[in-house]
Order: structure tokens, then sequence, then C-alpha cells
């Protein structure tokens, strides 16, 4: 694996200020910034370029949750100005802009396109753009491959700013699958990833799979789960909250449609869903407060995750 060097920038030498971010040896550009800093953004000169943006706040009917708006414009700043007039939700906004100044409008359409399929398929944060859009007319093979290149490096970087909609694998079907849409291009920049962790309870009809990947515990698209999470009674103070920290969770797994429950009663994730350790992940799949998940989870061949975690250690 090669690695990279990430250049940020402080602009005004504050943490909580606008900031760069550049690749070495990458032509993209980043700027970041509150929605208070909006009119600094503006007297920005990458921000006057030709360019893709990223609107994002928290999503007022899930705590913890973000939403997005994904855009594109040939005038970056001012459509920040017309955003700010009509929609209430942004606190921060992301410019994604060329240092050489060789992204066209035909690039960014490309981008914005493609940005808003590959968010919608990982699934991580809910979009509000009212239209996918198609993405203009066809670029040329060498210009869509460049900008698949553009989109991978995007895919290192803004994780890093603790912008987390691109990461992760491709798993939920968008819904415009159009003839219109920019053509999937294999990407060349693939998640590190673990060997797979089977979770079995067929008595109670689990059967789910999970990989670290990126450094992030994901239960895999398809993984059969429990369908419910109903109140329980007898709980000690303490297992009660913890339950009800997952019940929660399920409940919003539910809503969002990243759990189905298919007319046989089997309960199925749709997409991918990170959790924070492989107990949490346990907990949800078998429908419980709590698990050792890294006694839980093992590879076919018998090896635990927790075993497999510390192979390296001395």
């Amino acid at each position: 694996m090669v690695g990279k060097q990430v250049r940020l920038f402080l602009v005004d030498g504050t943490p909580g200020g606008l900031f760069t971010a550049e690749i070495m040896n990458w032509t993209g550009h980043v700027l970041k910034g509150k929605r208070e800093k909006l009119g600094e953004i503006r007297t920005r000169p990458e921000a006057r370029r030709t360019g893709v943006y990223i609107l994002l706040g928290d999503d007022p009917d899930s705590v913890g949750d973000r939403i997005a708006y994904i855009g594109q414009s040939d005038d970056v700043a001012n459509r920040l100005i017309h955003h700010d007039a009509k929609k209430d939700f942004w606190s921060e906004v992301v410019v994604i802009t060329s240092k050489d100044t060789n992204l066209t409008s035909a690039h960014v359409r490309y981008l914005e396109a493609r940005l808003i399929r590959l968010a919608m398929s990982i699934g991580r944060t809910s979009l509000v753009n009212g239209n996918e859009p198609t993405g203009g007319a066809d670029l040329p093979e060498a210009d869509a491959s460049d900008m698949e290149y553009f989109i991978d490096q995007l895919r290192v970087l803004l994780p890093v700013l603790g912008i987390d909609m691109f990461r992760g694998r491709e798993t939920r079907a968008t819904a415009a699958g159009s003839e219109s849409s920019p053509p999937p291009v294999p990407t060349t920049v693939q998640p590190t990833a673990s060997p797979v962790f089977r979770f079995k309870r067929l008595k109670i009809g689990v059967n789910a799979q999970a990989q670290l990947i990126d450094g992030e515990f994901t239960v895999l698209a398809g993984s059969v789960v429990r369908a419910a999470m109903p109140d329980r009674d007898g709980f000690s103070e303490s297992t009660a909250r913890q339950y009800k920290i997952r019940q929660e969770l399920h409940r919003k797994l539910l809503e969002d449609g990243s759990i189905v429950i298919g007319a046989d009663g089997i309960a199925r994730l749709t997409r991918d869903v990170v959790f924070s350790s492989p107990s949490a992940a346990g907990a949800i799949v078998q429908g419980s407060a709590s698990i050792n998940g890294r006694e839980a989870w093992m590879t076919e061949d018998g090896t635990r995750f927790g075993e497999w975690e510390s192979r390296d250690v001395q």
C-alpha cells in the first residue's frame, strides 16, 4: 500500500476557522468552513472557480446523524449565497475545486452526479437533493477516467476532514439507474478489508457477515438480523439503559430502510452498516443489550475476531 501526504492549512490559524486540504501530486483542492464564515469564503479565489460543493448540517429528525446537499456551479461562491438565503439546514460547507483550474462545467456536472450516486449507494448520510442529476453529456473516455481518479482522491481526503459520507463500499442501489447517468467506472482505490467474520445464531434466525473495512467494523449488506427489539423487563438499571440504546439504533435502521423485513418475516440489511465495535454490531444483530463481539464474530476456519485482531501482538 502506498502512503499519501495530506497538507492542511489553517487559514486564520485556529481549528474552528477556514482550512484548506490537498494531497501531494493531486490537482484537487478542498476548502472547508462554517456557514458563519461565508463572507470570508466568498472572497477566496478557489470559491470563485468552477467546482462541486457539499452543504452539511445536523439531521433534525435523527439525533447524531447528518444530512447533506451536493451541488455544482461555474461560480461556487455565488451559488452559496443563493443557498444561504434558501436553505436553512446547513452549518458548514466543503468546496471542491482544482488547483490548475482545469475543471470545466462538463467535469463538475459529472462529479456532482457521481458523488450523489456514491453517497446514495453507501447510505451513510442522507441527501436533501430533490433529484438525482444525469451528469450532462457523456465525457470523453479519458476525461471520465480522470474524474474517477479525482473521486478516488476525494474518498481518501474527505474522511481525514471528518466527512465519512463517501467512505465504505457501494452497496445500496440508487433510484435512477438510468442510461443517462454517468456509467459506473471501477474505482482504483479499494478500501482495505479484513477477512469476513460471521455471526450465526440459527435458533433465533440470524446469520450476519462483517469485515473491518478501513478500520471500521462493518456488518455487510445481505446479513440476516433480528427483525424486532421489543420492550423487555427484568434488566438491571445499567442493562436497561444499554438495551434502550440498541433498541433506538435498531429502530433507526428500520426507519431509514437499512433493515428491511421481507414477506417471509426475515430481516436483512440493505447496505453495509458501520458500528462502533464488534460488540455493538453483535448486540444489534441478535437483538440484545450486550454481547462480547470479539468472541462472537469468527471466520469460517473458527478464528475469533479478538484472536485475529491480536495476531501481531507479541
